[in-house]
């Protein structure tokens, strides 16, 4: 068979995967545009709103929260960010990445806006070493008394004002991009949110962007109620069609392949428009195509192809997780498709009740594969989840 150099699967420009970037990054202007309106309120010495980005698996959150953080760098801002970790084991690591990454940053910053922090250098070696950070190389000694109790509200409180001191006299500002915040551990997440409402009563130009499963709203508010207030708060969902069918058509567009109508409904509907989905039927579309435009029957071969792959790994990894219980409450929860589940009903179908369950239903939301959008209820965290259940139980 003669493949057209398009269709080289080297020239593939669909990319499937934990983080990476799409060709076509649609259907995020708002939150970009909300970014870029914090900058310029920044450089004007006007407050923003932190962010708090919530969806569930595979809807872009990650790939967001770098894109945000990319626009606050290119705007010569102090970041550092942290991926929260779901075991209290990894609680001191979480603190030391942080650390890490923000003693980079400042590295970075001073040589592009020479001593910019100069005052606060001390404070980030200082707090550096109360983290567990050995060696802390900033051409500054740490300012002993200063960001270094080992109270993370304390130390993150003090850390943010010396930066932001620095940082405010050049309108610049100083972000910290959380991802998976719903694993943060609950006094890494009270000093954020307390850092944060501190800054906002200051006015310093601090801006805290979390990004989580649909539950992170209610676990922000539940370790500082006024948290609800605090933030911004932005649901990322599934693209409707039309931003679904550029998300695909777009990058075979760059490399000079095109889809037929039916092509394109057909991915965009098998999708439900989830940007993961969308980049994992592009990319088997491409591999099975023999030339262009892309076909109906091309799209029904990518769409098997695209959902043995999601079997593979996408799904397995949450499956997987589950205890035989657990499994079993899943598999109770898919009767009721995507549309969510009442505890209740679970309960009647595992012929138990609810308070007996309620272990396992707990487990369930800690480990981040269902949540609970109202009392009483569940839903999966992870688009398509009751079909694959379906699929392995079936």
């Amino acid at each position: 068979m003669h493949i057209l150099p398009y269709m080289d699967a080297a020239l593939n420009p669909y990319a499937p995967g934990a983080g990476i970037r799409p060709p076509a990054m649609v259907g995020r202007d708002a939150q970009l545009t909300e970014m870029t309106t914090a900058i310029e309120r920044t450089r004007h010495h006007l407050p923003s709103r932190p962010l708090c980005l919530w969806g569930l698996r595979g809807v872009g959150k990650t790939v967001l929260l770098n894109a945000l953080r990319r626009q606050a760098e290119s705007a010569g801002w102090l970041t550092a960010s942290l991926e929260a970790a779901p075991t209290p084991g990894e609680r001191a690591l979480v603190r030391q990445r942080f650390a890490r990454d923000l003693i980079s940053a400042a590295r970075k910053m001073n040589v592009v806006h020479r001593h910019a922090l100069r005052r606060a250098l001390g404070s980030i070696g200082s707090f550096s070493i109360s983290v567990g950070v050995a060696q802390v190389s900033l051409g500054a000694t740490p300012t002993a008394g200063r960001a270094d109790t080992g109270d993370t509200v304390q130390d993150l409180t003090e850390l943010a004002d010396d930066i932001c001191a620095d940082l405010i006299e050049r309108g610049l500002g100083f972000a910290i991009f959380v991802d998976e915040m719903q694993d943060l551990d609950d006094e890494f997440t009270a000093a954020l949110v307390t850092t944060q409402h501190k800054a906002n009563q200051e006015g310093w130009p601090l801006f805290v962007v979390g990004a989580g499963l649909p539950g992170l709203p209610s676990r922000l508010s539940g370790v500082r109620t006024y948290a609800e207030r605090l933030f911004a708060y932005s649901e990322i969902g599934p693209l409707p069609p039309d931003e679904a069918a550029v998300a695909l058509t777009q990058p075979a567009a760059a490399q000079g392949a095109a889809f037929t109508t039916a092509a394109t409904d057909r991915l965009v509907t098998a999708s439900s428009g989830y940007p993961y989905f969308l980049q994992e039927f592009g990319k088997a579309i491409w591999d099975v195509a023999e030339d262009s435009p892309f076909t109906a029957a091309d799209a029904d071969r990518a769409v098997h192809l695209g959902i043995a792959a999601l079997d593979s790994g996408f799904f397995p990894a949450r499956w997987e997780r589950a205890t035989a219980a657990e499994r079993a409450y899943l598999a109770a929860m898919a009767t009721d498709g995507e549309a969510g589940s009442v505890t209740g009903r679970i309960a009647d179908r595992l012929g138990k009740t609810v308070q007996a369950l309620g272990p396992t239903r707990a487990q369930l939301i800690a480990k981040g594969l269902v949540y609970a959008p109202e009392r009483g209820q569940l839903r999966f965290t992870v688009p398509g989840m009751a079909d694959f259940i379906d699929r392995q139980t079936g």
